[in-house]
């Protein structure tokens, strides 16, 4: 259960008299109304209050059904409106009638010296009023406010225009008037004000329920854009009315556990975001022990990287004697671990120091390789130019693309020239913000007659006589060992992984079986975590 399921369930205990037990000595709700009319008559005619025409009386026939009784003297049944059994000492009666005020706000004339502050919606909050977000009256319209207008302490907020706001209630307390005597509410706030024998915080605890909550936008009128709370929608909710003492009891109880409800809730939210996280970070965990050889046992009866890298090479020497690749492109390195125990690069006759370089141990049997130097960059494919390929536009190269990717048939001759080649077994990753962060990569599979041309934003890795498992490689691409070690260059709103960085970024081989064994582990612990 959430802190806020946990929050709604205590409300709805405590306005159907669940929460706190009923005292047989309390003077019974029935009486407190009594009273409730006779303090309003007495106000309008002292001329404080203006005489309420709907006033009713809400009472329970010797049938056991509900009845309104009306100031003309009209009675009807309402059993259809009653939404749940109360306790007998209780009363229901519509909200209206047992306040002193129930009124919109008045719509503001706006000024710039700040004497009256003016509550709106957006200053009315779900966890608080926020006063410093309030705008100021005009002082020539001040005097429009009549006395009643002004704000009160116990008086209660509601927001009662438009969809996602409505309904958002609060009450006024004393933090209100720290530093402006006096406010104002505007027309889209609904001024509540109870009367002085039904507590004010009773009558929050009420409007916040989920009895009101609930569907409330369903019983605005207007349009789907500008919906309305009407202040006789306000008027005639049925409100459960208990006795004052046991509004007392109800209130303190409710301060108390209504703050342990709220450090539950934002530690049970603490949680509920661990757990979205949790994933993720045991993803990336994953990968890393991978790639640094920590998540499949090494086998000593595998051909170790280095026979891999010898492959690599005479796959490279064929390609060029083939005139596939250039001579001039063919910039090998070897990465080795020398006597002193660290590690250097030998790139022709020059043999430089990388230890700084070198981000994590790897074992005995890996290599440290630059990537260019074990895959193809953005290949090019040798085909007829009638055959028909797959053709990714640039508009594809997204969430959906990536994962589901989708394409269109061509000929290849039509879009051999000024795009990014693939073939079957490729693998591919986005080299653009915020795709390169978000892990957007896949193994192009299934394409017509296994080849395929589209967007420039794609880097296309083609391994060198299948030393390489795709699995592996793509796993790799997805670390955060190369993910967030990127850095980029171009527009805010579009950037991309500076030259080189793909290229020239140290690359972990493993023996190929090891590769094979590290997909697969990697494969089942996602399973596992509900990836």
């Amino acid at each position: 259960m959430t802190g806020k399921q946990l929050k709604n369930s205590i409300l709805q205990w405590a306005i159907q008299g669940k929460l706190v037990p009923q005292d047989p000595n309390d003077e019974p709700a029935s009486v407190l109304l009594e009273k409730i009319r006779a303090e309003k008559a007495r106000l309008v005619k002292e001329g404080k209050i203006k005489r309420d025409k709907k006033e009713s009386i809400i009472y329970r026939g010797e049938d056991n059904s509900y009845y309104e009784k009306f100031a003309d003297g009209k009675v009807v049944c309402i059993d259809d409106e009653i939404p749940f059994e109360i306790p007998d000492n209780w009363c229901f009666a519509r909200l209206g009638c047992v306040c002193d005020y129930l009124h919109r706000g008045k719509s503001p004339k706006y000024g710039v010296e700040q004497v009256l502050p003016i509550i709106a919606q957006k200053c009315n909050q779900w966890d608080k009023i926020y006063t410093d977000r309030c705008l100021f009256s005009n002082l020539s319209f001040i005097d429009k406010y009549t006395e009643e207008q002004y704000l009160q302490k116990g008086d209660i907020i509601i927001n009662s225009t438009g969809g996602g706001t409505v309904g958002r209630t609060g009450i006024i307390e004393d933090y209100i008037f720290e530093k402006y005597p006096k406010f104002v509410a505007d027309s889209h706030v609904t001024v509540v004000r109870g009367n002085i024998l039904l507590t004010p915080r009773y009558i929050y605890y009420y409007l916040i329920s989920p009895n009101i909550q609930t569907g409330i936008e369903e019983r605005c009128s207007g349009s789907t854009n500008q919906i309305e709370l009407g202040t006789s929608t306000v008027y005639n909710y049925l409100i459960p009315v208990p006795p004052y003492k046991e509004q007392l009891r109800i209130n303190e109880l409710m301060q108390v556990i209504l703050q342990k409800v709220e450090k539950y809730g934002r530690e049970q939210e603490k949680l509920e975001n661990l757990s979205k996280l949790l994933p993720i970070h045991l993803k990336k965990s994953i990968l890393q022990e991978a790639i640094q050889g920590r998540l499949v046992p090494q086998e000593p009866n595998d051909e170790p990287a280095s026979e891999l890298l010898q492959r690599i090479k005479e796959e490279k020497k064929r390609l060029v004697k083939e005139g596939k690749l250039k001579k001039k492109d063919v910039i090998d390195s070897t990465i080795f671990r020398g006597d002193d125990n660290k590690y250097f690069e030998k790139k022709g006759k020059e043999t430089v120091c990388i230890d700084e370089e070198i981000p994590f141990e790897i074992p005995d049997t890996w290599a440290w390789v630059r990537l260019s130097d074990v895959v193809q960059v953005n290949p090019k494919n040798d085909v007829q130019d009638n055959t028909l390929a797959a053709f990714i536009p640039m508009e594809r190269i997204d969430a959906t693309y990536l994962s589901s990717f989708t394409y269109s048939e061509r000929k290849w001759g039509d879009i051999k020239s000024g795009f990014t080649h693939f073939a079957d077994g490729d693998v591919a990753f986005a080299k653009i913000t915020p795709c390169f962060q978000n892990r957007k990569s896949m193994i192009l599979k299934g394409l017509p007659n296994g080849v395929g041309a589209g967007t420039t934003e794609l880097k296309v890795l083609r391994p060198y006589a299948e030393t390489i498992d795709r699995e592996y490689l793509l796993f790799f691409l997805e670390s955060s060992y190369f993910v967030e070690e990127a850095t980029f260059k171009g527009t805010a709103n579009q950037q991309r992984i500076i030259s080189g960085y793909m290229e020239n970024k140290l690359f972990p081989l493993p023996p190929l079986s090891e590769q094979r064994r590290i997909a697969e582990k990697i494969k089942e612990s996602y399973k596992r975590i509900g990836l």
